[in-house]
């Protein structure tokens, strides 16, 4: 029996690394764990429409860092950091009222993504966005697939959507795909994301894959250090 795996699972550790990074004692890992639910969650919510790529959370003794990657950083920041500032109490408002306790240091960084089009969460939403917008789901998918394609370095994308398309009575699936998108191969660096488009007669899932080529170990190494030396590169 056959079994589908998370591309983003597939790959941790060996090209991929966790989005939420931090370690707890027994006593205080259902607290820590619950207050990523509740981050997370929020921000699903009340950054819809701010073109975001994901979040991921890093945490010590002494401090939790909140890392959102968005292709509109300006819109997030705001002028003079003010949206930046308003959304950092949002969080530590909505924690408060779940019951969680605050971090003694919370920092929030909001990095830029350097390619959008070759970002499958940013294209899903765009892709999403169409839909929402009654324009033609076979247009919007082809609009997608042609902006990814036309990223230096991708070798292939592929698009699923699945509901009442076209608001039809009976829900059926619909593909465009370009290129090769070799899952089973682990070294191949596959980018993956799920989305909804929410319409009157219900929604409409939409799934992206978005193959970069392979990484090798050096090039991962190599890769690993350009991180290190300046961590908000998204590369």
């Amino acid at each position: 029996m056959s079994k589908i795996v998370h591309p983003y699972a597939h790959r941790l550790v060996t090209l991929r690394d966790w989005k939420s990074r931090w370690f707890a004692e027994s006593k205080k890992f259902a607290h820590e764990l619950k207050a990523d639910v509740v981050i997370r969650e929020y921000l699903d919510k009340k950054l819809r429409g701010f073109y975001v790529s994901g979040v991921e959370i890093e945490r010590n003794r002494k401090a939790t860092r909140l890392i959102i990657r968005t292709s509109r950083p300006g819109m997030l920041i705001g002028r003079g950091g003010d949206g930046a500032t308003k959304l950092k109490a949002d969080i530590e408002k909505k924690l408060g009222k779940r019951g969680i306790e605050l971090p003694n240091d919370f920092k929030l960084d909001i990095i830029e993504v350097e390619n959008p089009d070759a970002d499958a969460a940013i294209v899903a939403y765009s892709v999403a966005e169409g839909i929402e917008k009654r324009l033609p789901y076979r247009r919007v998918m082809k609009t997608a697939v042609e902006k990814v394609m036309g990223v230096r370095g991708i070798k292939g994308v592929r698009i699923v959507l699945g509901g009442r398309l076209g608001g039809a009575e009976i829900a059926r699936g619909e593909e465009l795909k370009k290129g090769s998108i070799p899952l089973q191969t682990i070294r191949a660096d596959i980018d993956f994301a799920r989305e909804k488009a929410h319409m009157t007669y219900g929604d409409i899932g939409i799934k992206v894959w978005i193959y970069k080529g392979e990484v090798f170990a050096a090039e991962k190494a190599a890769a690993d250090k350009r991180r290190e030396a300046n961590p908000n590169n998204t590369n």
